[in-house]
Parts: structure tokens; sequence; C-alpha cells
């Protein structure tokens, strides 16, 4: 089952759950700037991507400068800031299990199909 942090007015995000959807692969949406993730979520998402807090995130978003943030800031701040900020997250990402990618390009969850 594939899980879709998913926001429906980002046209990336779309094309990903689109590719999900034709796969006819089971799964679950989250719209997460609703549905915040707990700074734990994204610790954990973090581990499952293997990548570093600020590849997730969104530096370029004008909330990120407004709020003081670098991209040297370190993971826990980082993630601090993201579940207080849902928009700040990079979009989409999608889980099956402990595997994880960041649907940009689309095409990426390939390797999740």
């Amino acid at each position: 089952m594939i899980t879709l942090w998913h926001n429906p007015r980002c046209s990336k995000s779309r094309q990903t759950l689109a590719l999900i959807e034709a796969a006819g692969k089971t799964h679950i949406v989250r719209k997460y700037l609703e549905d915040t993730p707990t700074v734990q979520e994204l610790e954990q998402a973090r581990e499952a991507l293997g990548v570093t807090a600020i590849e997730m995130l969104r530096p370029k978003e004008k909330l990120f400068k407004e709020l003081g943030l670098k991209r040297t800031d370190d993971d826990t701040t980082l993630l601090a800031a993201a579940s207080a900020n849902p928009i700040l997250i990079e979009r989409p990402i999608a889980f099956d299990g402990t595997r994880a990618v960041i649907g940009r390009p689309p095409e990426a969850i390939q390797a999740l199909l």
C-alpha cells in the first residue's frame, strides 16, 4: 500500500497520484496541509527518503525566509518548522513501507510501483 502526502493544488502531486492510480496500486491520500505530519513523522520520512531535512523541504518557499530559516539549520530546527508550517514540505512524498520517494519528477514514483 502506498501512502501519498498530497497537495491537490500542486501539478506534480496530481501527476504522481495519477501514476499510482494508473498502476492500480492500493493507496491512501494524506492531504498533509490539512493533516499536518508530526516532527516524529517527518523524521521517519527523512529516514525513509535517505536525505537530510533540507532536501525534503522547499527552501525557495517565501515562508522559509520569513521564518528566518537557513539551509544550514540543523535537521531538528528544520523539521520542527516544517511540522508547524507544512507548506515547507516538498511535495509529493510517497511511502511504501519503509521506502519513500519525493515525486519530483512524478516518474520517481516508479521506484515504488
